[in-house]
């Protein structure tokens, strides 16, 4: 029987028996009305039952209950819990969002910076060299346009007493050499690098030279730079104008007089350390390319074909001119005795001119003409230990070293490098050659001498390596490249036990030359 059907069932009852107005209300009445309430309460308001149903289930799930529960409905009734009308806290309700004043509170806010960006630019803005002014002020400097930002201008501050360098073991200890192949350490990279902006790309120019008092000089563009190597300031000798600028440099061998050709084809004496010319030598009707120091007379060679002899003590300085090669003269370089002069050419040709016996100069008639190059000849250099040997490079369609005696005028040895040579230099400590070359590596080459075996390549520069100069002790070489850069390889330095071993001997025969004085 279902609940209402039983429900009608007492109604009926009730109207025809009358009701009961004393004593406590029946057990059926009593369920009668807890059933009419869960009914109403139904019916108006379904959230309520299902919040009822959801808290009887729970608690006939409650184990601290002594009985169960047969009848959810018999339990007393809990209010059921509220939800904000607005959502829960993890879903929010879009509705009770605002959409327009979100809206325009943006709009509101790129308004404001946009009317502040132009108000900028609005206001008037200083100019450049107004800007520049204030720039100089705050940096502490003079003039921008003379001075530049990113340089070290100050040596940097020496570390404290209480610093100790873990590194120091790594530089400061020798590498050992090699027992088995007789080898020596040579380093793979340049020891430094130094700025060389607007240097001539050039092949038949001389535009570096390192003097006997460690000092660099080198043409950059229009002017002339001299760096001391041990201090390391740097002074700039002089700018020319109108178009004019240094072909090549050339110190002399003690002292601090400098040899400047120039494109209209004069050669400068200066003397740097005054900074003051002392003379102006002229000749040449083209440009000055190449010059060699032989004591107080200095040679030069032009893009004229010629080669003049200066003697800078007289006042007619011109002694003699050699008139043999067809093209620019870009190599020349006396012998380490004085008694020959090579020259080279952009006819491929090397001329080797003999000292005049008693007099100054050379002769006129060529010794020999070396005719094996199949380029221009630039790189030329005389052994130091071998006063008869001469070494010079090809350009790109050459690519070759050769070896010359110039007893006889022979080729002793060849060497195909498979680049364009660019410069060659005898090292004084070991019996070895460096070569500079151009494209594809643009590096620098140690051959050993007179097996002519591939010592190392130092690769540091990006383009051709124009030239080369070593230091007046022997044990670094410089290199100037068109990448605008000089760099300083520790290549040849003197191994100690060597050095200790020459100045033993250098001691004893000084001994013994003072006790054979005292006799």
């Amino acid at each position: 029987m279902s609940q209402f059907n039983f429900v009608n069932e007492i109604n009926s009852a009730l109207s025809m028996n009358g009701e009961i107005s004393r004593g406590p209300a029946p057990r059926w009445k009593k369920k009668h009305d807890v059933s009419s309430f869960s009914l109403n309460a139904s019916a108006n308001n379904s959230r309520s039952v299902l919040s009822v149903l959801y808290n009887t289930s729970i608690s006939n799930l409650n184990p601290n209950l002594k009985t169960p529960v047969k009848n959810p409905d018999t339990r007393p009734k809990k209010t059921p819990s509220k939800t904000p009308s607005g959502g829960d806290r993890f879903i929010p309700n879009r509705c009770a969002s605002n959409f327009d004043i979100g809206h325009f509170l943006l709009n509101k806010e790129r308004e404001q910076e946009r009317d502040k960006t132009e108000n900028d630019k609005n206001k008037i803005s200083p100019s450049k060299l107004e800007r520049q002014k204030l720039i100089a002020d705050s940096l502490n400097i003079g003039d921008l346009k003379s001075t530049r930002i990113l340089c070290y201008q100050n040596k940097a501050p020496s570390a404290p007493d209480s610093h100790q360098n873990p590194l120091k073991v790594v530089f400061s200890t020798n590498t050992p050499h090699s027992s088995k192949s007789g080898t020596r350490y040579i380093p793979s990279t340049s020891d430094r690098i130094l700025d060389a902006p607007d240097i001539i790309n050039d092949y038949y120019l001389n535009l570096m030279d390192w003097s006997s008092d460690n000092i660099v000089t080198v043409a950059l563009g229009s002017a002339v730079y001299l760096w001391n190597a041990g201090t390391g300031n740097i002074e700039q000798l002089v700018e020319y104008e109108g178009g004019d600028h240094a072909c090549s440099l050339s110190w002399i061998q003690e002292g601090q007089i400098l040899a400047i050709g120039n494109t209209t084809g004069v050669v400068e004496l200066w003397d740097c350390t005054k900074g003051k010319r002392l003379r102006i030598m002229e000749g040449h009707s083209a440009r000055v390319g190449v010059l060699a120091w032989n004591s107080f007379l200095v040679s030069s060679g032009s893009r004229d074909c010629s080669i003049i002899h200066h003697d800078v003590r007289a006042r007619n300085h011109r002694v003699s001119t050699l008139n043999s090669h067809t093209q620019e003269v870009c190599g020349l370089k006396w012998s380490t005795d004085y008694k020959y002069l090579a020259s080279g050419g952009n006819d491929n040709l090397v001329n080797v001119w003999p000292a005049v016996s008693g007099g100054v100069g050379t002769g006129t008639n060529v010794l020999h003409t070396l005719n094996e190059h199949q380029a221009a000849v630039r790189a030329i250099a005389w052994c130091p230990w071998q006063k008869n040997v001469l070494a010079t490079g090809g350009g790109t369609a050459d690519r070759c070293i050769k070896f010359w005696n110039i007893n006889n005028g022979s080729n002793t040895h060849s060497i195909d490098t498979q680049s364009q040579v660019c410069a060659l230099l005898w090292s004084r400590n070991y019996k070895e050659l460096i070569s500079a070359h151009g494209f594809a590596n643009n590096q620098l080459t140690i051959w050993k001498y007179p097996s002519l075996v591939k010592q190392t390549e130092l690769i540091g520069h990006t383009a051709r390596i124009l030239q080369l100069a070593m230091s007046p002790d022997g044990s670094t070489v410089i290199s100037a490249g068109a990448d605008e850069t000089l760099r300083l390889w520790n290549c040849f330095t003197p191994d100690p036990q060597a050095a200790k071993k020459s100045n033993a001997v250098a001691s004893r025969a000084q001994q013994s030359v003072f006790r054979q004085s005292i006799r």
